[in-house]
């Protein structure tokens, strides 16, 4: 398998649905919108653009199976696995805001290979597969300089309808605010690691995550030259439900403070 053609391919794949995306944004209603469970929501955009997705990737690797959020394809024991999420960001697609984007990760042997995020807000494609340096639209990132939380933005998530863990994470808030240039929730894990892998956020951190939610971000994070764990600094992470990425310096502090507060 030539892993840059199939990148390319990928890469022309996520601006073909996007354009989709986009159009049905325009003409978007709300009572269009199903409801998963409390402030989970999914759209007719949502399943068309991951049934998209799954008929292009197949066409690009037929051999391959698929984790979806949509159970749209499946797989069974195939070397390859495509890990996608067609529209991250739902809640913020159908009250018209920004981000939400198109994450699509590909697995060789449960490594992962290739990632690429597609934010439709601000058009930035972030993209990346092995031995590769990650690109946004083209151009070279890398993870910030920063040598530690007050050098930089930090970014996290809350979870809609599971707040057992909430009183900690507000605890872990409070201490990344007094250290930090600030604190930023887009409602968009895909697209805030990408933005981890381009230098613009230190770090980020949220829990109750899925794979599709962190396979893709992950890998552009570890591409460009940051790190991806679990709460406890390991790297069981794409099914564990934990995130934590950054560059290696705040990283490492940020570990430090959650470790505590879980303690």
């Amino acid at each position: 398998m030539e892993l840059n053609k199939v990148g390319k391919n990928v890469i022309e794949l996520a601006k073909k649905i996007g354009v989709f995306i986009s159009k049905e944004r325009k003409n978007f209603s709300n009572s269009r919108v199903e409801s998963k469970g409390m402030n989970d929501f999914v759209s007719y955009v949502d399943k068309e653009a991951e049934q998209m997705l799954v008929d292009g990737l197949k066409l690009i690797l037929p051999e391959s199976g698929f984790i979806t959020e949509e159970n749209t394809a499946s797989y069974k024991d195939e070397h390859y696995v495509w890990i996608i999420d067609p529209l991250d960001g739902t809640t913020n697609f159908i009250h018209n805001l920004a981000p939400h984007a198109i994450s699509i990760a590909l697995q060789y042997k449960n490594e992962t290979i290739l990632g690429v995020v597609y934010e439709l807000g601000l058009g930035e494609m972030f993209y990346s597969w092995k031995g590769t340096p990650v690109f946004c639209n083209k151009q070279q990132v890398k993870v910030s300089s920063a040598e530690s939380m007050s050098d930089g933005l930090i970014a996290t998530g809350f979870h809609t309808n599971k707040f057992e863990r909430l009183p900690m994470q507000l605890n872990i808030v409070d201490k990344v605010v007094r250290k930090s240039h600030g604190l930023r929730r887009h409602g968009s894990a895909a697209t805030d690691l990408a933005y981890v892998a381009a230098g613009r956020f230190a770090a980020f951190f949220e829990h109750e995550l899925n794979v599709w939610d962190v396979a893709a971000g992950a890998f552009l994070v570890s591409q460009a030259g940051g790190v991806a764990t679990n709460y406890n600094g390991e790297a069981d992470y794409l099914f564990g439900r934990e995130m934590l990425a950054g560059c290696k310096k705040v990283h490492h502090e940020l570990l430090q403070i959650i470790k505590n507060e879980i303690r």
